[in-house]
């Protein structure tokens, strides 16, 4: 509830409610439409004081940095996505390249020699002639 969080963290519960209007914390509702604050929410609104009372961020720069850290932390499930499908595909390219002994995990591309006549060689090849 409102006023218990307000006196945890010794702060005035309009200041929660303003932090809730500007879109900084999302507490769910009873069905008495009672705020009701989460693990998370606690979490978050600690990063938010930290911000604000050790820091001095205003409360535009609080929310930019919210959405800044939400983005990172998108990225970084992103990022972690595809490690783990690289990680699957490798150990499962691994497991049907078991009985080629030289089969790699990427194909390796034999280069392709190319003769090319110049007309030096062609001069060459005539004089020898005669």
């Amino acid at each position: 509830m409102i006023s218990a969080v307000a006196e945890m963290y010794d702060i005035h519960p309009q200041t929660l409610r303003l932090y809730e209007r500007e879109g900084l914390l999302r507490p769910s509702r009873s069905d008495g439409n009672t705020r009701l604050y989460t693990d998370e929410d606690l979490e978050r609104l600690e990063f938010i004081l930290n911000l604000a009372r050790d820091l001095g961020v205003n409360i535009a720069g609080i929310a930019i940095v919210l959405q800044m850290r939400e983005r990172m932390e998108e990225m970084n499930r992103q990022m972690q996505g595809f490690v783990d499908y690289v990680r699957t595909e490798m150990l499962s390219r691994m497991q049907g390249q078991k009985n080629e002994p030289q089969a790699g995990l990427v194909p390796i591309r034999r280069p392709v020699v190319v003769a090319v006549k110049t007309a030096k060689d062609t001069a060459r090849k005539e004089s020898a002639r005669s």
